[in-house]
């Protein structure tokens, strides 16, 4: 077992063979028959992309972060060389990916839906915001927090002075993330759930 279970790709490979047994198991006549509603499957994708992005932001604000300082000296580098690079990846682009299957799936609900939203129109208040708030935050991902955290980890060269100013400054923009995905969720959650304001 914990060889199965110890291999990320096995893993994934096993939950991705359930997805696919729900999926038959649950919808398969609308499957074979051609009346499965594709725009759902790109919704679950879109959420699976979010789920992994905000999991990442809140492991950067309520882990790391916060943990770093009494991290030894010597273990400092274990995080600084392996592990952050390697949430920083799935965190960028799982930001991206949430951003593209999201407009993805507000098009193949209704065309034109992610203008009525972006512009605050009846009926797409909440959902707006919620994307607008995505927009930035996804922008501060990429423009941001990346460029500063590749400094402030050595992944590119640069003198001590500007690692420690990067550093402060991707957490900055790190907590300007947290801070507005609580917001962004609530208005995602509302425009089905709720209301769409």
């Amino acid at each position: 077992m914990a060889k199965v279970f110890g291999n990320f790709h096995l893993a994934l490979l096993i939950g991705i063979a359930l997805l696919l047994a729900a999926m038959f198991g649950l919808h398969g006549d609308q499957l074979t028959s051609g009346g499965y509603a594709w725009a759902q499957w790109f919704r679950f994708v879109h959420v699976f992309a979010s789920i992994l992005w905000i999991g990442l932001l809140y492991y950067f604000n309520f882990v790391q972060i916060p943990t770093m300082p009494s991290v030894p000296a010597e273990l400092k580098p274990a995080v600084s060389k392996y592990i952050a690079p390697a949430a920083l990846f799935w965190f960028r682009y799982s930001a991206l990916a949430t951003v593209i299957l999201g407009i993805i799936v507000a098009e193949l609900q209704q065309g034109g839906f992610s203008g009525r939203a972006l512009t605050f129109q009846e009926g797409y208040r909440s959902i707006g915001l919620g994307m607008w708030l995505g927009l930035i935050m996804a922008a501060n991902v990429w423009f941001v927090i990346w460029p500063n955290q590749k400094r402030a980890l050595g992944i590119v060269s640069t003198d001590d002075a500007t690692k420690a100013k990067s550093a402060a400054t991707g957490m900055i923009a790190s907590r300007i993330n947290l801070i507005l995905s609580i917001p962004m969720l609530y208005c995602m959650v509302s425009q089905s759930h709720i209301g769409a304001g």
